[in-house]
């Protein structure tokens, strides 16, 4: 030691000399003192928070991951084959990934680097791959664990690949967006992903379980109020067992349960899991959306309740509504537009909350309304068409004329102004001469398209009687 503090302060002098030395000297006293304690064993009887003293000492012990971490659970499967290759875990936060990527370096014998990608940078990245680099000409494996692997922009995820390619490596990273969308498709391809769910309330019931057993006692919760506790987790293990631990402090032994609400005042309400700019946010418009599609408005009602009550912007809400009501409603009920752009601006008029109840009843009407999807398909077969055909001219009698040479290049020769035909419909063709007739539209038996339709069957019959071209 004392060799090491004279080779830190050569070359120095003077004043500089005193103070390097006084500040290495009290450093190594620091990691001796440290040792020393652990040695004794002290470390073993500090504070711990109750979600550390739970953590998993065996992938056997993680719970709600069976698919997983089951008896035939994808990560067991590979352990029993002796081959762990590099990994995504992909899930909502509390589900175990930390905890999985801990145990996974000790079961392989892989020494763990940890590194979290909000935390760290290019210098941390590779001062990880050069001790890895170290270990594996010592024989032996790195397992790196990323947690927020999503963070590092794509540069630094390229600088995984030379790693995991020559076994330097095996990267285990933890994120909870969707790697399809957030990592780049080289890492992808050379690691697993392994989706998490969140956790169940019975899995979330198993660990309120430990938690008792760790502190000696039983939560004193009457039975309402430890279902409520394990709903305020919200399928996060980590947020379920810090709820519990509030709860133990709060109420000491031979306190008398407490109720519902009693634990609502006590722990507050924990916020719901939703991210306006990730995941969540889109995972839910998706499901506000599908729900109105399949005429569900009390299961509309809700996810636009969990988006409104997770902060969600209104007028995101709202364009999305409008979106939906020509998507999926369109000419089955033409009110239905209508209804949802009053939605928008009543919601303008009035703001939060009254406007909410706008963006409601829009909901509501569009769920219940006659579906279809007859103009957005018509839409897009149209819009194919015309990328197909290029850019082919129109028939020259639907052309204006208005100079003498587009007069005799033939430029509206044989229009008929349809407001002068018989039923004010003249049966010409519109379309380019050289790509005929095409049927882009055909409304559903279903709501105002009904009438649509027999609109159009009686203009094709006449069309046929007046020789329209097909």
């Amino acid at each position: 030691m004392l060799q090491s503090l004279g080779r830190r302060v050569v070359g120095i002098g003077g004043i500089g000399l005193c103070v390097a030395f006084c500040r290495a000297f009290a450093r190594c006293m620091v990691a001796v003192m440290t040792n020393l304690f652990q040695a004794a064993g002290l470390e073993a009887t500090a504070p711990r928070p109750l979600a550390d003293r739970l953590r998993p000492q065996t992938l056997a012990d993680v719970v709600g991951q069976p698919q997983i971490v089951g008896p035939d659970g994808t990560l067991t499967r590979m352990l029993r084959s002796g081959r762990v290759p590099s990994m995504i875990l992909w899930g909502p936060p509390g589900c175990g990934k930390t905890t999985i990527a801990r145990l996974l370096a000790d079961q392989t014998k892989l020494e763990l680097e940890q590194l979290s990608a909000i935390f760290s940078g290019v210098q941390d990245l590779r001062k990880a791959f050069d001790r890895a680099k170290l270990r594996r000409e010592q024989g032996r494996g790195t397992l790196l664990f990323v947690d927020e692997i999503h963070r590092f922009n794509r540069s630094q995820q390229d600088s995984f690949l030379p790693h995991m390619e020559d076994g330097t490596i095996t990267l285990v990273g933890a994120t909870t967006e969707n790697p399809s969308f957030e990592l780049n498709a080289a890492v992808l391809s050379r690691a697993v992903v392994l989706v998490l769910n969140r956790l169940e309330p019975a899995a979330i019931e198993e660990l309120l379980v430990r938690a008792e057993a760790a502190e000696g006692r039983p939560l004193p919760l009457e039975a309402d109020a430890r279902e409520a506790l394990k709903a305020m987790a919200d399928g996060d293990g980590r947020a379920g067992i810090n709820l519990a631990d509030e709860v133990f402090a709060a109420l000491p032994e031979g306190a008398a349960p407490i109720g519902r609400d009693a634990l609502v005042s006590l722990v507050q309400r924990r916020a719901p899991l939703y991210d306006k700019s990730e995941d969540s946010h889109y995972n839910l418009i998706s499901a506000l959306h599908k729900a109105v599609r399949g005429s569900d408005p009390d299961g509309a009602l809700y996810w636009l309740a969990r988006m409104l009550d997770g902060g969600e912007d209104r007028l995101f809400l709202a364009r999305r509504i409008v979106r939906m009501a020509i998507e999926d409603i369109g000419l089955a009920d033409p009110q239905a537009l209508s209804q949802a752009l009053a939605a928008k601006d009543t919601y303008d008029f009035l703001g939060s909350p009254e406007g909410e109840l706008a963006l409601a009843q829009a909901v509501v009407y569009l769920a219940t309304a006659p579906k279809s999807n007859a103009v957005y398909v018509a839409y897009k077969a149209a819009m194919r068409a015309a990328k197909e055909h290029g850019s082919l001219a129109p028939p020259k009698h639907i052309l204006n004329a208005p100079t003498k040479l587009m007069d005799d290049q033939g430029y509206g020769a044989g229009y008929q102004y349809d407001h002068d035909a018989p039923d004010a419909f003249s049966g010409q063709d519109f379309f380019p001469e050289s790509m005929g007739r095409r049927r882009f539209y055909d409304p559903p038996e279903r709501g105002f398209e009904r009438e649509i339709r027999k609109r159009l069957a009686w203009w094709e019959s006449l069309r046929q009687k007046r020789g329209g071209r097909e």
